[in-house]
């Protein structure tokens, strides 16, 4: 289907894509694009982390003076894909994000006809996208892959991750949406600019406090991250 203006300004189009329902119904995603002045064969596709969605117009900026037409991916459940009946960010399997990037590339390469297609991925952006992209590498997708402070694994002590994991693992089991952490409000309150930082962004959509760490969702993460750390 035809997008539409994105709510960043008349520059950008969104796009819905319509996904497979899950257990809690329909699920969208949102791919987000702007052009550049002169037609492109080249393009970037932008995914985001945990407690986020697409905003950085700096980043298109910077994109689209080096020649490349701008994408963006909301992914479901984040941003402008988060439905009212949604549990927001939550997911218990990382594969499923294949459906909105495959489609997002399919859109990108075959009807807006780029030859050329880098992947950016911040945070967790970056640990969905690199096992994306290689679970994809023979299909011819992915030119290049780049990274901004990819999530690789926990930044807490071994101890802490081999026995946390362990109980996360079980608990998932049989319940998948407990509450097991929190961000805090500490990331938050220093980016949005009501509270002295430099942004303005959408706080139902990206709330200062961040949204509760699941059960089910933080062993969708560890598991992506056990399987990266693979020889």
């Amino acid at each position: 289907m035809a997008g539409c203006e994105d709510i960043l300004g008349p520059e950008y189009v969104a796009r819905t894509l319509t996904l497979e329902p899950d257990a809690e119904g329909a699920v969208t995603a949102t791919l987000v694009s702007r052009k550049t002045p002169k037609t492109s064969r080249r393009a970037v596709l932008y995914v985001h982390g945990f407690v986020d969605y697409f905003f950085q117009t700096h980043l298109a900026d910077e994109w689209s003076n080096a020649g490349f037409d701008f994408y963006a991916l909301d992914l479901r459940k984040y941003g402008r894909s988060l439905l009212a009946h949604q549990t927001p960010n939550y997911i218990e399997s990382l594969e499923s994000y294949d459906e909105e990037l495959d489609e997002a590339a399919r859109i990108i390469k075959e009807e807006d006809g780029h030859d050329v297609l880098v992947v950016l991925g911040h945070s967790t952006g970056g640990l969905v996208t690199s096992l994306w992209a290689h679970r994809r590498r023979f299909d011819g997708l992915v030119d290049a892959l780049v990274l901004n402070s990819p999530w690789f694994d926990l930044n807490k002590p071994f101890l802490q991750r081999a026995v946390g994991t362990a109980v996360v693992e079980r608990l998932a089991n049989y319940q998948p949406r407990r509450q097991v952490g929190v961000l805090g409000d500490c990331y938050g309150r220093n980016l949005h600019a009501s509270t002295g930082g430099a942004w303005e962004f959408n706080l139902s959509w990206k709330p200062l406090e961040g949204f509760p760490v699941l059960a089910g969702w933080l062993r969708a993460i560890r598991r992506g991250h056990a399987f990266g750390h693979r020889p």
